[in-house]
């Protein structure tokens, strides 16, 4: 049974100036710890210059890791591990990678300045609530389908056009709406069309995030 969670939907990047001090953060949707890890290793390759490269990633098997990067103990890693907690994020890593400026901002400057960070770059990588919908299969021939896009991508997502003979949609709603948008559609063509259903999937829904 699929479950509702919240995450990201793309990826992103911020960048922050703390007294001389360069702060980039990044956040990133991510499937597994494996998938975190390969993406932390290719920004440390780009950034291998930097003064550090801190991290934290929640994965919805469990898995979460933090690192403060060789930045005094509790100041950095942990900090981002707070900001993905606050918001219930899930398979979500952020990375803020830091170029040191010469001016000192003592532990409380940099928990600030990290947390800053990765709470800025999740909100630009359009945080959003994946929750459980229903797909389902419409076949319209092409007349149909010129009267009844606008309705059909009012109410639902489109997963999946195929244009042949006829005009096949994978279309996915909340379940809660498939009663109503399918006696909806089946009135709008006299009952010619009558959605089949496909089962469960995933959907996105945009939300905002603390």
């Amino acid at each position: 049974m699929l479950t509702p969670y919240k995450t990201v939907r793309e990826n992103s990047e911020v960048e922050i100036i703390i007294n001389k001090s360069r702060f980039i953060g990044r956040a990133f949707p991510v499937e597994s710890e494996e998938e975190a890890l390969s993406l932390l290793s290719s920004i440390r390759k780009q950034h291998y210059d930097a003064t550090h490269n801190c991290y934290a990633y929640v994965i919805r098997n469990g898995a979460a890791r933090f690192s403060d990067d060789g930045e005094p103990s509790g100041t950095a890693g942990m900090p981002m591990m707070e900001v993905l907690k606050h918001n219930d994020i899930q398979n979500v890593l952020v990375i803020v990678t830091r170029y040191f400026g010469g001016i000192l901002l003592g532990a409380g400057g940099l928990v600030r300045a990290y947390s800053r960070s990765a709470s800025e770059a999740v909100k630009a990588s359009v945080p959003v609530c994946v929750t459980p919908g229903t797909m389902l299969k419409i076949v319209l021939d092409y007349s149909r389908y010129n009267a009844l896009c606008d309705f059909i991508r009012a109410n639902a997502v489109v997963d999946n056009i195929e244009y042949a003979e006829n005009i096949t949609l994978d279309i996915i709603l909340e379940s809660d709406r498939v009663e109503k948008f399918s006696a909806d559609l089946t009135e709008k063509t006299d009952g010619r069309v009558v959605p089949q259903i496909l089962g469960e999937r995933y959907m996105s829904i945009e939300e905002k995030l603390d």
